[in-house]
């Protein structure tokens, strides 16, 4: 059966996180969207683990339900911070832990509780390393996973231009042959990580890192599996290509990273106009924000296009509610988008029933012409979009406006 994930997203405990990311309102917009596995995010915080121990029971499996309501699985997932210094600099890396039980859950979250302050966010701050955190999670159990998240971001992750690694293996030692997967991340692609070949035995997932219920399955994975903990894991674990569909991605352009810049200055840069200024605004001359396009480039050894024998297709999507405010040219969150939102979701089932599975013409006869242009623009890749950088997320442009003229940017770039 097809099953679509979203495995790392955030609760109401963490910093800068909606008040809605509740159990009960993540299920709802786990229906809204069409996702059957959605992570609980924040387990290592005590009173969202209260949440999931009071109103969570077990589903079979290794995965969770709501008691009352049922709908989409739960998985016990959380986000981890750690700050810590080796080879001589400051590393900065988010991993993704997934847990298969409440006493492996419980293992870690004792562990973490006597190694530093697990109350002040959902995602902890930890000054021990990412090495020493793989250990944690595989002495709770063996069938827990880490998964370094978002990895090329440049503040926060594995390879980040700011404070990141070079390798798995230069992070994680001689534990290295246990991170079996890498997230990808909004600002970067499948595509775009295979143009190394030190990631050719390592699983490319895609998840929302939602902080907000509407952001639930902005990205996603799509298995050929049972709702289990097991069978999941066990896919990524071994890069089943046949079982592991697809990822839904995010236009990794549209993703806050992706190009260059400086966002005070308004600069956005590409790699090679990056280079040009050797790395420094040209407006105030401090340092560029090097995004993950300029990273990939960095390390790559192989062309753009490169494809091996066992990728994972990806599809590129963008939000329905991003879809309809371009095609009435209102904002995402306007009446008017979110109006025509609900009433195509009550009437299709999902917002990935619209965007993955319904014919063109279905989506006109649903909600009409432009509507049905957009999706198919968006499906054919045939839209602009002016990158996003420096903590700045990219436009997307289906329709051919004009970009915004406040950036100093050489122009929209057109994908197709």
């Amino acid at each position: 059966m097809r099953l679509i994930a979203d495995l790392h997203i955030h609760s109401k405990h963490s910093r800068a996180t909606s008040r809605d990311m509740t159990l009960p309102v993540i299920a709802e917009w786990a229906r809204i969207k069409g996702i059957d596995v959605v992570g609980t995010g924040d387990f290592t915080h005590p009173a969202h683990f209260a949440a999931v121990l009071e109103l969570l029971e077990p589903a079979g499996d290794g995965l969770f339900s709501l008691k009352k309501g049922g709908g989409a699985r739960f998985m016990l997932t959380a986000e981890v911070s750690n700050i810590f210094s080796q080879g001589g600099r400051v590393r900065k890396m988010h991993s993704l832990i997934l847990a298969p039980s409440i006493d492996a859950a419980r293992k870690m979250n004792s562990a973490f509780g006597r190694l530093g302050n697990v109350k002040s966010d959902g995602r902890p701050i930890f000054g021990f390393s990412a090495k020493d955190l793989l250990k944690i999670v595989l002495d709770a159990s063996s069938e827990a996973m880490l998964i370094p998240a978002h990895a090329w971001t440049p503040w926060f992750s594995i390879f980040g231009s700011k404070s990141g690694f070079d390798s798995i293996e230069e992070c994680f030692g001689d534990l290295a042959a246990h991170v079996r997967a890498i997230e990808t991340g909004l600002s970067s692609n499948p595509e775009m990580n295979r143009r190394l070949s030190a990631l050719d035995d390592i699983t490319l997932i895609s998840n929302s890192d939602a902080h907000s219920p509407s952001k639930l399955g902005r990205e996603a994975n799509v298995f050929d599996c049972a709702p289990s903990y097991h069978e999941i894991t066990e896919i990524i674990r071994t890069k089943d290509a046949k079982r592991f569909l697809y990822t839904v991605e995010f236009y990794p352009e549209e993703g806050k990273y992706h190009y260059d810049g400086h966002r005070e200055c308004g600069v956005l840069y590409s790699p090679e106009e990056t280079l040009k200024v050797s790395r420094l605004c040209p407006v105030c001359h401090k340092g560029l924000t090097v995004g993950v396009m300029s990273r990939v480039e960095e390390l790559s050894d192989r062309p753009a296009g490169y494809k091996p024998p066992n990728a994972v297709p990806s599809r590129a999507m963008v939000p329905l509610d991003e879809i309809l405010s371009e095609a009435f040219e209102v904002g995402p969150s306007s009446k008017k988008v979110q109006k025509e939102y609900r009433r195509m979701i009550a009437e299709a089932g999902s917002e990935f029933a619209i965007l993955l599975d319904m014919e063109i013409a279905d989506i006109e006869r649903l909600a009409g012409e432009r509507v049905a242009e957009a999706v198919s623009k968006v499906r054919s890749g045939d839209i602009g979009i002016t990158p996003g950088f420096d903590g700045v997320f990219g436009k997307i442009d289906i329709f051919g406006k004009a970009e915004d003229p406040g950036l100093a940017v050489s122009g929209q770039i057109r994908l197709f």
